[in-house]
């Protein structure tokens, strides 16, 4: 009989304990800004290499992106090209190469952003000058002096594939390769008409790639 009336009291007491749970839990709302957009920002540099005409071709570029919910990212990029043309120019009797300076809008979606290796589908649109530069200045590091002869716009669109390594939440390594469109250039005594290649190179994002909140919880009125 004590047993019955001990177990009684104790299952009172169970079930007024969760009882008691269920209100205090009713009486809070728990937010998780997590599950919202995750904003990020960062500043990339990228170095790569490819060919022009066959000929050996340099690219470093910097850009400024935003990135929402580790999905889509929106920004600026810059390039600055180099390719060892070594076409001779009759005008000051040089053998030069090709540089190029462009940039524009730069847009990557991205798969499976919150994995710690994801993919990416970068796209340039922009623009920018081409023109010719003497190779024995860039040899001996001197200072280059461009003709505007020797100068024209070009229009640039460059998609691509990269791999994303996410190292922690400020820092991100990328690994990938792209393909240049160019409109048409024309510089006199060039062989080329157009700047087109492949390349591939690597590049690192330093910022802050995931801005969300922790978990908390707000007391209901």
């Amino acid at each position: 009989m004590n047993n019955q009336k001990t177990t009684a009291l104790l299952l009172f007491l169970l079930f007024g304990i969760l009882g008691f749970s269920q209100n205090q839990d009713e009486e809070y709302i728990t937010f998780n800004d997590r599950k919202n957009v995750v904003h990020g920002v960062y500043l990339g540099l990228s170095t790569y290499f490819g060919e022009i005409d066959d000929k050996d071709t340099y690219i470093g570029g910097l850009k400024v992106a935003y990135v929402a919910n580790r999905q889509f990212e929106v920004g600026f990029m810059a390039n600055v090209l180099y390719s060892e043309q070594d076409v001779f120019n009759p005008r000051n009797s040089s053998n030069d190469d090709i540089i190029a300076v462009y940039g524009g809008l730069h847009l990557e979606p991205i798969l499976f952003g919150k994995s710690k290796v994801s993919l990416s589908f970068p796209v340039l649109i922009g623009g920018g000058a081409v023109g010719y530069v003497n190779h024995d200045d860039i040899v001996h590091e001197e200072d280059v002096d461009l003709n505007e002869d020797d100068l024209d716009a070009v229009f640039i669109l460059e998609p691509g594939m990269n791999v994303l390594f996410n190292i922690s939440r400020y820092v991100q390594l990328e690994a990938g390769v792209r393909y240049r469109f160019s409109s048409e250039i024309e510089l006199a005594d060039s062989p080329l008409d157009r700047i087109n290649g492949f390349s591939g190179g690597i590049g690192v994002k330093l910022g802050v790639f995931n801005m969300g909140r922790n978990r908390y919880k707000k007391k209901l009125d």
